[in-house]
């Protein structure tokens, strides 16, 4: 007996569902270099994520204080529909929030976001994403950095972990002693490992390994310009974005030696009562964490190893020995704005006299306060210029003459409302993350404005097109000129504007003084 007209079609539909189920489950199946993992869907299916993907070995008993090892290979199928444990760390900022439990020292994972539709034919250029905080906080399971939306733009997300504070930076006599004249900086190296992981795997996912945009915020946004800088990260990326962050000031937070820093960070031994490296690596995450609390002026920043970096990433700009690739850089309008509480003419007029004795009149001319509330608006200004937006600057504009490459800078003006952990309106420092990765709704206590989705939208775009060919430029767009001739400066802000550089000349002062 013939099948029914109506059978048919039943039939057809029946078979055709099952092909596409068969084809969206093989979809989610990955094989990596060390083995098969299997995703999952987000964002209404358009989207597959790969998350908790094991890039190193986990940095524990005696890797403790290692350069990065070979994770190891499995066998069957690897989960890869959770998120892996951020790095160990202190309560450092309140904002940050997670979404992987608890911290650990087994935090050497990242994440793969890509377009639902992505096939190892699709050659889709990736964005490498490094977390802010301090490189002493923060993680890649954090709601805002979530990767939902960005691949809808065409490309691939990786967001990573690494290890950060004293586990990512210690850098004592002893362990330069094991480890050939060289400590510290295993945070950066984790960064590079997790870019050779790309390198090698990033295909299957419908990647293009040689076109790889790495950018970050902050620490992250610093940790790019000193990737730059490095000589083992040279090859893995192509082009590069700093949000808020530059590694090339010489005065307070300028990089320290091997030989200067040692006895510094020797002083843990001493506090956790320890006398060698066998017995340091036997203490407890817990323990250590609690120890460096309570020790005042101990911080754990990158330094010069002599291997990792063999020179002040300035120097290395200065003599045009950074990767020559094109830039996005810029910084948020009110990156200083906890230097404003409290201000009030009189007290930055005695604060003007204080801190620059000799040229009084020439500072209070660019950062004026003739009202309490010019005095205010400068003091966010010269907090933010001392703090971030100088040192993004000084980088966007060596880079520029030493790189050979293009340029795009820009400036977050638009004032974001008021949230849970910002209660006040104003584009604060890291205030462009939740923009640039279409998550501005994870955001705590904020009524968001079309004006910021419609922001949200357009710096998605600048920073996608950016990834796939170097101009952030594309229909739809306001021009983003070339940061040169004019210092052309384009303004995220309701609407988006560019115009020349309005303060170059308080980065002029600046540099006079780091040249005293």
């Amino acid at each position: 007996m013939k099948p029914s007209a109506l059978f048919i079609p039943v039939v057809t539909a029946a078979v055709l569902l099952a092909g596409s189920l068969v084809s969206s489950a093989d979809s989610l199946t990955i094989k990596t270099e060390d083995g098969k993992v299997h995703g999952k869907l987000i964002n209404s299916g358009a989207v597959r994520a790969f998350q908790g993907l094991p890039y190193a070995a986990p940095p524990v008993g005696d890797l403790r204080w290692k350069a990065p090892q070979p994770a190891a290979a499995w066998k069957g199928e690897f989960d890869a529909t959770k998120y892996g444990h951020h790095c160990a760390q202190g309560a450092v900022f309140a904002d940050m929030i997670f979404q992987d439990g608890e911290g650990s020292e087994d935090c050497l994972n990242l994440n793969v976001y890509t377009p639902a539709n992505a096939s190892p034919k699709s050659k889709l250029p990736v964005m490498f994403w490094i977390h802010g905080g301090g490189y002493a906080g923060g993680g890649s399971s954090e709601p805002r950095h979530n990767g939902d939306f960005l691949p809808t733009k065409g490309v691939i997300l990786v967001t990573i972990n690494y290890r950060l504070g004293v586990f990512g930076f210690l850098a004592t006599p002893e362990l330069a002693a094991e480890q050939g004249g060289t400590a510290g900086n295993y945070g950066l190296m984790d960064m590079v490992a997790a870019l050779e992981w790309v390198k090698k795997n990033i295909a299957s996912f419908g990647g293009d390994p040689g076109n790889v945009t790495i950018f970050g915020e902050s620490a992250g946004s610093f940790a790019v310009s000193t990737l730059m800088a490095a000589p083992s990260a040279r090859g893995l990326f192509a082009k590069a974005i700093g949000e808020s962050g530059g590694a090339l000031n010489q005065g307070t937070m300028a990089l320290e030696t091997l030989a200067a820093r040692g006895p510094k960070d020797a002083k843990l031994l001493d506090a956790l009562e320890v006398k060698t490296l066998a017995e340091l690596r036997a203490v407890p995450t817990a323990k250590i964490l609690e120890t460096v609390a309570k020790q005042k002026g101990l911080n754990f920043p990158p330094n010069i190893d002599g291997k990792f970096l063999t020179e002040s990433v300035l120097d290395t700009y200065l003599a045009g020995h950074q990767a020559h690739v094109p830039l996005i850089a810029g910084f948020n309008h009110d990156e200083g704005s906890w230097m404003a509480m409290g201000m009030d003419a009189a007290k930055w007029a005695e604060a003007a006299k204080k801190r620059y004795p000799d040229n009084t009149e020439e500072f209070l001319k660019l950062y004026p306060g003739s009202t309490d509330a010019e005095a205010r608006a400068s003091a966010t200004d010269f907090g933010g210029d001392m703090f971030i937006a100088f040192g993004t600057w000084k980088w966007m504009e060596i880079h520029r003459k030493t790189g050979e490459s293009p340029v795009y800078r820009y400036k977050l003006d638009l004032a974001s409302p008021p949230s849970k952990f910002h209660p006040g309106s104003f584009a604060f420092h890291s205030d462009d993350i939740e923009y640039i990765f279409g998550t501005i709704d994870t955001r705590p206590g904020a009524v968001w404005r079309d004006e910021d989705r419609k922001l949200s939208d357009q710096m998605m775009s600048y920073w996608t097109n950016f990834a796939k060919t170097g101009d952030p430029n594309g229909p739809g767009l306001p021009t983003w000129p070339k940061y040169g001739e004019g210092d052309p400066v384009l303004h995220l802000d309701n609407p988006i504007t560019s115009r020349p550089d309005e303060n170059r000349a308080r980065y002029d002062f600046w540099m006079k003084q780091e040249a005293k």
